[in-house]
């Protein structure tokens, strides 16, 4: 896994490779000629424009310019303001040495001059602004991170892309779009989500010192980020010495006259994501409706209230089903009412590994007065609790309704709200987003995030019925709670980039996710056993 730190701790980070002897300056010049290799990297590079703001990540900027100078590249770095006026010791005895070197500058160019440059040139290496860029954009950077994206060019951002927050992902105003984000030391929050996505392209971290893996590991980490070897411990081994029963059981709990859709999916998903075994309990007034949908999927009548949702009376029952399940998901469709906020307060008393989704989260925010925090004791128990909150929903269970989290940094932090107040080993919050973490008392764990295709109704409802379904099958023998939450995201993000093939990237709806999964996971397994086999562009 890859550890990902805040930008306060990356400083942090530099300040201790200082303590074991690498200075500030040769992590500079490593920094620049780590962006310069990858620019090489990128094939049939000739001609380079660097494009050099003030401050540190302006000097690295100078050193990746005079090395590209002295690989043959023709390459002309625009700033500006002369070098010799540059505030910063170390960027200006940089910038110095590159113009001694050889290398040509061109300073605060008009934007025609500018444009004619980008147009000539093979890449662009972008070190305006760095890490700790927040706020607007100003001139003369706002003008040409413009030239820059209307240009074409191939784009290697060094360290963040300008205009972009490393730390929220937020891009308020003008942004550079990249084909390439070269980070140093680590990878931080912002580049992994919100308009982050859209603009770092792929991204490489470059690590600059030997020492910086321990160094970084110790500055405890906001969150991991994942690679695929990293589920082979909590997949379930294949075997055919199964049947139905020993791929475990699922009892989804939920839907209303209102929202008939949400079980039914949640249902399918637990099945098609390896569940021998699914029951599907909804209110009895909707029966004949689920039953059409569900011709594999045992459906069970709970008695309703007059407005359509689960009554009080419907407790013993759902109890005494979760009892014969290896895990139970409650909440999709099943709506806010005194009924089910019952129901939902039995199962977390019940002994079955229990995943509390959509309305079933609400029904916890109207026990606990939108302060879930405040009583650790409801989520408390000996078996695993997984709560999948998106923003909203996670607002609401920590007091925020009215201004929920908004970045990722924001989900990780609100969630370990929840998950410290309990304490327990337990608890997993997936805390959706636009990047997702699976925050343990421990750790927080982030999964490759899946794509936009993921942004339609039911969906959620979809990723519920894999987690039940993965928890289902693995449990008593997978000790890591959040990483197979992981899993069950990265499944999900898959089985959407192939419905995304079949249907186009706005075309896709949750149901076609489901129709995906046994490929994907099938997919998935094989890329995960196997890893050093020739399995194809990760992509698709």
């Amino acid at each position: 896994m890859q550890p990902v730190l805040n930008v306060e701790d990356v400083k942090r980070v530099e300040v201790a490779l200082t303590r074991v002897g690498v200075s500030i300056s040769e992590l500079m010049h490593r920094a620049g000629c780590a962006a310069a290799q990858e620019a090489l990297a990128l094939g049939d590079v000739q001609n380079a424009v660097i494009l050099a703001g003030m401050g540190n990540n302006g000097g690295d900027g100078w050193v990746a310019a005079e090395a590209l100078l002295a690989h043959g590249v023709n390459v002309k770095v625009v700033t500006p303001i002369e070098p010799d006026q540059l505030s910063g010791d170390l960027a200006r005895q940089v910038a110095q040495r590159a113009v001694r070197a050889g290398v040509s500058t061109l300073v605060g160019p008009s934007r025609d001059e500018l444009e004619g440059l980008l147009s000539a040139s093979d890449v662009a290496l972008d070190c305006m602004l760095g890490t700790g860029f927040h706020g607007d954009v100003r001139a003369p950077f706002d003008i040409w991170i413009d030239c820059v994206n209307s240009s074409g060019v191939r784009v290697v951002a060094v360290d963040v892309p300008s205009g972009l927050s490393a730390q929220t992902g937020h891009a308020p105003g003008a942004c550079v779009v990249a084909d390439l984000t070269v980070t140093m030391l680590c990878l931080k929050p912002g580049l992994l989500a919100d308009d982050g996505r859209d603009v770092c392209g792929s991204i490489v971290v470059a690590p600059l010192a030997e020492q910086t893996e321990q160094i970084v590991v110790e500055a405890d980490p906001v969150a991991w980020r994942t690679d695929l070897e990293d589920y082979l411990d909590v997949m379930a081994p294949p075997t055919t010495a199964v049947d139905k029963f020993s791929r475990g059981s699922v009892l989804v709990v939920g839907g209303s006259s209102r929202f008939v859709g949400a079980p039914i999916l949640a249902a399918r998903a637990a099945a098609r994501a390896g569940a021998g075994y699914v029951t599907l309990a909804v209110p009895s007034c909707i029966v004949p409706q689920v039953q059409a949908h569900v011709l594999e999927i045992p459906v069970v009548g709970l008695p309703c209230d007059e407005d359509g949702t689960i009554s009080k009376d419907a407790v013993p029952i759902v109890t005494k089903l979760a009892e014969k399940r290896s895990a139970v998901l409650a909440g999709p469709g099943m709506r806010v009412s005194g009924g089910t906020v019952a129901v939902v307060s039995a199962l977390l008393a019940s002994p079955t590994p229990l995943v509390l989704d959509a309305d079933a989260l609400n029904c916890i925010a109207r026990l606990t007065s939108g302060k879930l925090q405040d009583f650790p004791e409801i989520l408390r128990r000996s078996t695993p609790l997984v709560l999948t909150p998106h923003r909203r929903e996670l607002g609401r269970l920590v007091g925020k309704e009215e201004n929920p989290p908004a970045s990722l940094v924001d989900q990780l932090e609100d969630a370990r709200k929840i998950v410290w107040s309990d304490g327990g080993s337990e608890l997993v919050v997936v805390a959706k987003g636009t990047a997702t973490g699976c925050v343990g008392v421990e750790q927080a764990i982030l999964p490759k995030p899946g794509p936009a295709a993921l942004a339609t109704a039911g969906s959620g409802d979809v990723l519920g019925g894999i987690i039940a379904s993965k928890l289902a099958q693995t449990y008593g023998r997978v000790d890591n709670l959040p990483l197979l939450c992981a899993l069950s995201c990265e499944l999900h993000g898959y089985a959407a980039t192939l419905a995304m093939e079949r249907m186009g990237s706005r075309g896709v709806m949750a149901s076609d996710i489901i129709d995906e999964l046994g490929i994907a996971d099938d997919a998935l397994g094989e890329r995960v056993t196997f890893p050093d086999a020739d399995n194809g562009d990760e992509n698709n």
